[in-house]
């Protein structure tokens, strides 16, 4: 195949163009009523995302990150408690224990699916500790059941970051977005359900939670001029809120089309024993894909990103640097060899092109070219 061929990492412009129709109706509905924050489509959007994941409650964001630190902030976490969380997330996971006043503590992750090492926590658990906090890395569930007996031992509230898991579920079919206290997503554009902007949102089961939440979104108010507590200013906006609401009607069908995807990388890539393909985790049930993540422990992974890159492939390294090795992060005091597993996979792993739209064709090329730099 021709190496003009070009796979992008991910297709938003396609994705949009399909949607166009749809997304201009509602995008003109918006412009005739001028309703731009607090909109009925707010209120329409969080309804149905709620119903899609499972919960009572979902309360829309500025951001996945203030999803994250509002629902510490909304549980009275602050000042010493502590959170424990993994090293090998985006800064966001720690930084929103940061931003509630808390301090991040960090464990090291699974080497064969990225996921929390479960074995890890108990160790880390102080008097001080206040909740748990497990990211759904790359679209796969944590080991929920395991951090939950954790957290009914000691009194902890779990929160999950579901940022990249938009419909996972573990095994028996409990979502992610419902397994904690509350849950932070993320409707960053490249999201398996992404905005045209940062948005995010909370779901709970936990009505005081959600009035907490929507309380700290807007100055502390849920009736104009009327400030019950300090809050902030971080609402999901009515124009980001109708769009989604357009794009989650297509969720579950591109969840199909990425674990499509993921299986022709499978089936391409099985026999190549120079890469690691991802694992599906034991107690995972649908895994969403949100991210296709290899590894090649026995190679330079920066010399095969170059020669797919200079193929026309796309690839983006999830994440170059773990938490506790960020100069952000100095103040915590770990030290290169803290978390050997998160520290590895930072240094060989690649994220292979992954989108709904992606074509049998495509993925063949990125695989092709893939074998072809391993030799």
């Amino acid at each position: 195949m021709s190496g003009s061929f070009k796979v992008p990492f991910q297709d938003l412009p396609l994705q949009t163009a399909a949607l166009r129709p749809e997304l201009d109706a509602v995008i003109d509905r918006v412009l005739r009523h001028c309703g731009f924050i607090h909109g009925k489509e707010c209120a329409e959007f969080e309804a149905a995302f709620a119903a899609f994941v499972g919960t009572k409650a979902a309360v829309g964001l500025g951001s996945g990150t203030d999803a994250l630190q509002f629902i510490c902030r909304g549980l009275g976490i602050s000042g010493d408690d502590e959170v424990i969380t993994v090293a090998n997330s985006f800064i966001a996971s720690a930084e929103a224990v940061s931003y509630a006043g808390a301090r991040p503590v960090l464990v090291d992750c699974r080497l064969d699916d990225y996921l929390i090492d479960t074995d890890a926590l108990a160790a880390a658990i102080t008097p001080r500790t206040k909740a748990i906090l497990p990211v759904h890395l790359y679209g796969q569930a944590a080991n929920i059941d395991a951090i939950a007996r954790l957290c009914a031992k000691h009194g902890l509230h779990l929160i999950e970051d579901a940022a990249q898991a938009h419909g996972a579920t573990l095994k028996d079919g409990r979502a992610c977005g419902t397994l904690g206290v509350a849950a932070g997503f993320s409707f960053y554009p490249g999201k398996n359900l992404g905005a045209f902007g940062d948005a995010g949102a909370v779901t709970t089961n936990d009505e005081r939670l959600a009035h907490q939440l929507r309380l700290l979104r807007s100055w502390g108010s849920v009736v104009k001029y009327h400030h019950d507590i300090k809050g902030y200013n971080s609402r999901l906006d009515t124009l980001q809120a109708a769009i989604l609401g357009v794009k989650l009607k297509r969720l579950a069908e591109w969840n199909d089309a990425r674990a499509r995807v993921a299986g022709w990388y499978r089936e391409n890539l099985q026999d190549c024993a120079e890469l690691v393909l991802p694992k599906l985790a034991p107690w995972a049930g649908r895994h969403v894909y949100h991210l296709f993540v290899v590894r090649f422990p026995g190679h330079d992974r920066d010399a095969i990103a170059k020669q797919l890159a200079d193929a026309g492939i796309q690839t983006v390294v999830h994440y170059p640097i773990p938490i506790h090795l960020q100069k952000a992060y100095a103040e915590l005091g770990y030290q290169p060899g803290a978390f050997p597993n998160a520290e590895q996979a930072a240094k060989s792993i690649l994220s292979l092109p992954m989108f709904p739209e992606m074509t049998r064709a495509q993925c063949d090329h990125v695989c092709e070219r893939l074998r072809a730099a391993l030799k």
